[in-house]
């Protein structure tokens, strides 16, 4: 397992869900302390084990934190503009979705983990997570396209 591409993917996730840079960080370095502290080595699972443990910080800490504003240096110039434009389209969609959703598009779009492993972390059947994903990116897709859930 490499562990800076995991930590890079263990901070978006984490980032995700507390949409907040210096939580994110404290709960990712807080994840790999945990994961490396425990004695749970069993080959295969780490990664499972890293998400089980990001996304049990996460739920902690967001029901007492607040999300983090936009910067207002904020500027409208160039392709770094449309950029962040995007980002905070895409960041504004997923705050709209459902949790779980959110965090099934987080795992297996951004972070690119197995489905196998989504289905462990997740606690559900390789067949509940194709559905829940086919209407978790129906539901993402619609926001993006400045669409409401309830319509």
């Amino acid at each position: 397992m490499d562990i800076e591409e995991q930590y890079d993917k263990i901070f978006r996730f984490c980032y995700y869900r507390v949409h907040n840079t210096d939580i994110a960080q404290d709960l990712t370095q807080e994840t790999f302390l945990r994961f490396m502290s425990s004695s749970y080595k069993e080959r295969g699972q780490q990664i499972r084990y890293l998400y089980r443990i990001a996304r049990n910080l996460c739920i902690d800490e967001s029901r007492k934190v607040q999300s983090e504003e936009l910067p207002e240096d904020y500027s409208d110039e160039g392709d770094g503009a449309d950029k962040l434009i995007r980002k905070i389209e895409v960041n504004q969609a997923l705050d709209k979705l459902p949790d779980e959703d959110r965090e099934l598009l987080i795992l297996r779009y951004m972070n690119d983990v197995p489905l196998a492993d989504i289905c462990k972390i997740m606690d559900i059947s390789r067949f509940a997570l194709y559905r829940r994903l086919k209407f978790a990116k129906r539901d993402f897709i619609k926001l993006m396209e400045g669409g409401n859930l309830h319509e």
